[in-house]
């Protein structure tokens, strides 16, 4: 590839040439989309994607059910986002999926307006290298599209990539307010804007972490810098609270309207403050969890993240001159805006999530964008380096191959031992597209997609779970159809396929689960 040679100093300097920024959109673009057909995964994406169906199917954008009962856990911004996929592709898979990839590829897009937004107002030395290495932005978007973190939950039908792009977007608004100049009043405020608006959007993401972690975050940025917050950030508070406020209104007040009280327990005590508080909805793990996650979600990048964070830790703490200076111009956590905003940004998610009775891997996903931003800067102080650059450029296209290659191989066979949509293919295929289906020793909430509308469930609207094979001739007694369809891990298959009042024909088995065709003899 032809490359721009100047020089800058005693280094020779070496800018990609445009094309090869091109040719990295397209990559990153083919990259998020690619694959989205897999079946759904885990009890999660099914039960997502079965809930906007519901929606979708009844016309309603305000009340979420699952199996026609009221699903009160989550907010409706991916269901919404799902509906509007499945008017334009179909109620499948990809359509499930493609909000997330789109928010997956806005929260790349958000840091590489952060990186070339605080070049401009502060300059490119600032980050110590001239204009010829290359934009930062461009260098910051390829590192963060290339995270495995992002990668993954941006391919899931999850909310975790739903509400990291918003906070993203809102702390990138606030970041360009608190940089530019004066001269740039019109982009500083746009950014103000910016802030409370995607917090507004946030709130309907995943609930009140949309308002709290981007106030902490500020807060705690202006107190590590030791300034106090501008007037007009201050005059902010009033009208940008009642505009995120109008935003979250679109959702929040249609249903308090017509749920009341049971829209306050249920989605607000029980799935926030219970949820933080206790162990209800068994995710437990040990306080550590996240910070050995978090490292994980920045592959392949890791080791540079682990290096950036000791060097700039090392730099922060490192001993004063008599005067009072650093006794070098190395960076440090607290020698520029950028970092000292990515700590603190990086911090309140960690140490909130740490401190949650409950935890996944996914929760951490809104602290993966400033680990990149340290990751980035110091991969970018020394990519005057060739080797390092051929690394960054090695490891980003690398891990673009190797992901293609993993989602077109590796991944479709792991999801035919997780995911259902095999097993009831094979029972449409023989005539069962329409037959009732019951869980026998098991709860395979990946079934409520693949089995839309058939599954048992008990009064409340949960998936009912049979103990034996007597509840299945029981339940086909009380439905009275001739055939039900039984869900059946592999190690109970023999149990009913001996049961002498039953004819049991087993369709499929994937190795975990098995769907038979049981009816009365």
């Amino acid at each position: 590839m032809m490359q721009e040679i100047t020089k800058h100093g005693n280094h020779e300097q070496k800018r990609m040439p445009l094309i090869f920024w091109i040719g990295a959109i397209f990559v990153v673009i083919f990259l998020y989309f690619f694959g989205l057909t897999i079946p759904l995964l885990g009890p999660d994406e099914s039960r997502y994607a079965q809930v906007a169906r519901e929606m979708w199917q009844n016309g309603d954008w305000v009340t979420p059910t699952l199996g026609g009962a009221h699903w009160f856990e989550k907010p409706a911004l991916l269901y919404w986002l799902e509906m509007t996929a499945y008017s334009i592709f179909g109620v499948n898979e990809f359509a499930a999926r493609f909000g997330s990839a789109i928010f997956g590829i806005g929260t790349v897009a958000c840091l590489v307006l952060l990186g070339n937004r605080y070049e401009a107002s502060q300059g490119r030395p600032r980050l110590g290298r001239s204009a010829e290495v290359g934009r930062f932005g461009l260098w910051l978007g390829l590192i963060a599209a290339t995270s495995l973190g992002i990668i993954v939950f941006a391919r899931g039908a999850s909310f975790d990539i739903i509400v990291t792009f918003p906070l993203t977007a809102s702390l990138v608004g606030y970041f360009v307010y608190d940089q530019c100049s004066s001269a740039s009043a019109r982009t500083k405020y746009a950014g103000l804007v910016a802030f409370y608006l995607f917090i507004g959007v946030a709130l309907i993401a995943k609930g009140l972490i949309g308002i709290v972690f981007p106030f902490a975050t500020v807060g705690g940025y202006l107190l590590l810098s030791r300034r106090w917050p501008s007037l007009s950030f201050l005059v902010s508070i009033v009208w940008g609270t009642m505009l995120a406020a109008a935003i979250a209104a679109v959702w929040y007040l249609p249903m308090y309207q017509l749920h009341g009280w049971e829209f306050i327990d249920e989605f607000i005590i029980k799935h926030h403050f219970q949820r933080f508080t206790s162990n209800k909805y068994q995710h437990p793990q040990p306080f550590i969890f996240f910070f050995w996650v978090l490292p994980l979600m920045v592959l392949p990048w890791m080791p540079a993240f682990l290096a950036a964070s000791w060097t700039f830790i090392r730099n922060t703490f490192r001993a004063k001159s008599p005067d009072g200076s650093s006794t070098t111009a190395a960076t440090s956590f607290l020698s520029d805006p950028l970092l000292t905003f990515s700590l603190v940004w990086l911090m309140v998610p960690l140490a909130f999530f740490s401190f949650s009775g409950s935890k996944l891997p996914g929760y951490i996903l809104p602290a993966v964008p400033p680990a990149i931003l340290i990751t980035a800067v110091f991969l970018y102080q020394r990519l005057d380096a060739a080797k390092w650059k051929n690394a960054v450029i090695a490891g980003a296209f690398g891990t673009a191959i190797v992901s293609v290659i993993l989602i077109q191989f590796v991944v479709p066979r792991f999801a035919e031992l997780d995911s259902t949509r095999s097993l009831f293919q094979t029972a449409s295929d023989r005539g069962y597209a329409a037959t009732k289906v019951v869980n026998l020793h098991t709860t395979s909430h990946n079934a409520e997609f693949y089995a839309d509308g058939r599954l048992l469930r008990d009064e409340t609207g949960k998936l009912k779970r049979l103990y034996g094979v007597t509840e299945v001739k029981d339940e086909i007694l009380r439905s009275g159809e001739r055939t039900t369809l039984v869900l059946v891990p592999h190690e109970y298959l023999p149990e009913l396929l001996r049961y002498p009042e039953l004819q049991s024909e087993v369709l499929r088995d994937n190795g975990e689960l098995a769907i038979v065709a049981s009816s009365l003899r």
